[in-house]
């Protein structure tokens, strides 16, 4: 087992810091091609972080060329150099970032949604439930129904700063090359996708009842099983 000491991080973007000292001491040749990197474990302890960051700095690593994973092993480097791009990782808003803005922010668009979504809102959210389930069933997931869901959520509030508020955030979901990277690991799987839908059905049939507070606890459950799904799993 190779040691390395890696210095603890400050709270700026975790998962960049922990990145960029993780690659240099693979470029350095601290760690050469087939070595296998400490433990997420023993990396949590030596940047003094949680789990999320680390994660988030091995999956662009890996997302980037420069590791790989062997399921039930650890992670081993692929690379010494960077195989890809990686601007839209780096520049752009973070995957915490967005998980942090969406479980903070999508419980209260949906409060305002539960208490003014009119007939008409409630018909276009069931719609997309049902498109949602008929592609489950069929075994796929679709980024796209997600988030047309949760925009119609927010559509349903009738607050236009709501609507801007999740636009933003559907965007920088959009923009953020890690963010798929970690959601096409997770979500698409089997387990995830049914849960997935059964959450979302959930949602809207709060919204469908006018139960705000139903609405509130179960759209907060729902981003506590993303943020679990991406990085506890």
């Amino acid at each position: 087992m190779i040691f390395i000491k890696f210095n603890p991080v400050s709270n700026k973007k975790l998962y960049i810091q922990i990145y960029n000292q993780i690659l240099s001491e693979i470029q350095l040749g601290s760690f050469k091609v087939g070595d296998k990197l400490p433990s997420e474990r023993e990396l949590c302890e030596q940047f003094g972080v949680s789990r999320a960051p680390v994660r988030q700095a091995l999956s662009a690593l890996e997302m980037n060329g420069v590791i790989y994973s062997r399921q039930g092993e650890g992670v081993f480097v692929k690379n010494t150099t960077i195989s890809n791009g990686i601007s839209n990782s780096m520049e752009s808003a973070s995957p915490e970032d967005i998980v942090e803005a969406r479980m903070h922010i999508e419980p209260l668009i949906i409060k305002f949604a539960a208490l003014r979504a009119t007939d008409e809102d409630i018909q276009e959210l069931k719609q997309t439930i049902e498109k949602m389930e008929q592609e489950t069933l069929s075994g796929v997931y679709v980024p796209e129904t997600d988030e047309q869901l949760h925009m119609g959520i927010a559509k349903a509030s009738h607050n236009d700063l709501f609507i801007t508020f999740m636009s933003a955030i559907t965007n920088a979901m959009k923009q953020q090359e890690m963010w798929r990277f970690i959601r096409d690991r997770t979500v698409t799987r089997s387990e995830y996708r049914e849960v997935n839908f059964h959450e979302h059905k959930l949602i809207i049939e709060a919204i469908e009842d006018r139960n705000e507070k139903e609405a509130v606890e179960r759209m907060t459950a729902h981003m506590q099983n993303l943020y679990d799904r991406y990085w506890k799993s």
